[in-house]
Parts: structure tokens; C-alpha cells; sequence
């Protein structure tokens, strides 16, 4: 069974890049442009996995994850930060918030099957 993933990022470019390496490796994938269109698209779908931005306009990922771990069906589903900020103190900030991973932008396409694999199990 395919997993479904939401993308969040206010890069189309980004958007587009994940999402060409996520269905091709046989995952679903819905995108959001920033937080608060990602926590609107979680509260109608069902996502096995959320790979978010951490920098976006209207809501930022790190106010995103706050609102999503409020959410009952939200409450142990793994997120992965994919931005360009590598900070020590924005990591814990989002560990603390509920993150599962982080990968630095620019990054292998591979690389994040990988670790989205390694998440999910599968």
C-alpha cells in the first residue's frame, strides 16, 4: 500500500522537485503552499507522512506542526523539515515541536526516499 504524503513548501520549485522524487518511488503526494494550507489539507485528508518548509509566509512550519500535533489523527504522524536552515537551536526548536527528521536544501532526491522510507518502515 502506497503511503500518502503532504509536501509543504511555499516554492513551487520545491513542491514540484519532491514531488517528482516521491511519486516515483510509489508514494501519493498532495501538496500545500504554507502552514495554514497544510493544516486546512490535514484536516480533510489523511497523511501518513508530512514533509514540510520550515520558512513560508501566513505560517511558518514550525507554527504548522504545533497546530498539527493538536489534531487527534495528527498526534504521532512523523514530519520531516526539508529547508535551508541547518541552526542547532531551530532543530530543537522542532524536535521539540514534534519533528521527526531534518534534511538541508539543497538535497538528493535520493537521499530523501531514503529517509522517508526509513520513517514510514516501507
Amino acid at each position: 500500500m502506497s503511503a500518502n504524503i503532504l509536501t509543504v513548501d511555499d516554492s513551487a520549485s520545491i513542491r514540484l522537485t519532491t514531488r517528482i522524487a516521491l511519486t516515483n518511488a510509489g508514494y501519493t503526494v498532495t501538496e500545500a503552499v504554507d502552514g495554514a494550507d497544510g493544516l486546512n489539507k490535514m484536516k480533510g485528508g489523511n497523511f501518513d507522512l508530512i514533509v514540510t518548509d520550515l520558512n513560508m509566509p501566513n505560517m511558518d512550519g514550525l507554527a504548522m506542526i504545533r497546530g498539527l500535533r493538536q489534531l487527534p489523527a495528527y498526534m504521532g504522524t512523523p514530519v520531516i523539515f526539508l529547508t535551508t536552515e541547518s541552526d542547532g537551536d531551530l532543530k530543537q526548536q522542532a524536535k521539540a515541536a514534534g519533528a521527526t527528521g531534518w534534511l538541508t536544501k539543497p538535497f538528493d532526491p535520493e537521499n530523501l526516499i531514503k529517509i522517508v522510507r526509513k520513517v514510514l518502515g516501507r
